[in-house]
């Protein structure tokens, strides 16, 4: 039996319990191998386990690892939010005031608390641009659709290697039924004028050879804001909505700061607090 540790389970992107996107959060990795954290990942199952550590540098208030099932990310945003509400609620508090700085692989991460609950910095996209038309074509035919359907489609990638593409309506991206998906595939599509809601969006990545719905994605809400905010299909404030194929209630809001920094953040929630022996 390995060391008593503290533990969380938090569900990201709503303010009710089990309309979102759970995380894993184990507060003390300390002593961990990288064996050890990925076999833990596994066994819980979900999308990401987070291993909060003591950060390296002296500007951050932590580091974090972050798993899927399968491999270690540089960055999510789900895992960033759950993991700073699992630490807060533990009795931490950050340096400054209302902000937390989390080190991450992908680098330093500012996450503040304010009305809409916590939200993260978007880091910087690690690829943007057009889509070759090849991979537009492959994307219409993962996701079952004429390749008109797409009315456009671009590199979205801050770490987990998101590539986006943007349909006519929600309603659209509601509909979509995909067959196999081998790559990390974000799509997003408006609801009409007026509604609590400015989008759509749907995540499909590949998990043990299958294609996998992600409920409320983080890192590709950021990534898409600052593609629907620079093409100009999109004015902050907004809020986008996700999961809903899923039966979940996720709400990802979205502001952009005096700077230019564009703020994701939503609701969290603790559903598990107590201990694993690892």
């Amino acid at each position: 039996m390995g060391l008593r540790r503290a533990f969380a389970q938090v569900d990201v992107f709503t303010t009710v319990a089990c309309l979102g996107n759970p995380v894993a959060v184990v507060l003390d990795g300390a002593g961990l191998a990288t064996e050890d954290m990925q076999r833990f990942a596994r066994w819980t199952n979900l999308s990401e386990t987070t291993f909060v550590l003591p950060p390296t540098t002296a500007d951050a208030d932590y580091r974090v690892r972050i798993f899927t099932p399968a491999t270690e990310l540089p960055f999510a945003g789900h895992p960033t939010l759950g993991t700073c509400h699992a630490w807060l609620a533990s009795g931490r508090v950050g340096r400054a005031r209302d902000v937390v700085v989390q080190e991450c692989k992908a680098g330093l991460v500012t996450v503040r608390r304010g009305a809409e609950g916590l939200a993260f910095a978007a880091p910087p996209l690690v690829r943007s641009g057009p889509v070759d038309e090849p991979l537009v074509r492959r994307m219409a035919d993962a996701l079952r659709v004429g390749r008109s359907e797409i009315i456009d489609a671009q590199w979205v990638d801050n770490g987990p290697g998101w590539v986006a593409a943007l349909f006519e309506s929600a309603e659209a991206v509601l509909s979509l039924r995909p067959g196999d998906v081998d790559f990390d595939l974000g799509v997003v599509g408006p609801y009409p004028e007026g509604s609590p809601e400015a989008f759509e969006v749907r995540a499909f990545v590949q998990a043990d050879g299958a294609t996998v719905e992600d409920p409320v994605t983080g890192s590709l809400n950021a990534s898409l804001a600052e593609w629907l905010l620079r093409t100009g299909r999109a004015t902050t404030p907004y809020t986008a909505r996700q999961g809903t194929a899923l039966g979940r209630s996720g709400r990802v809001h979205i502001t952009r700061d005096d700077t230019g920094t564009i703020w994701t953040g939503g609701g969290t929630v603790s559903c598990v607090v107590g201990h694993v022996d690892l």
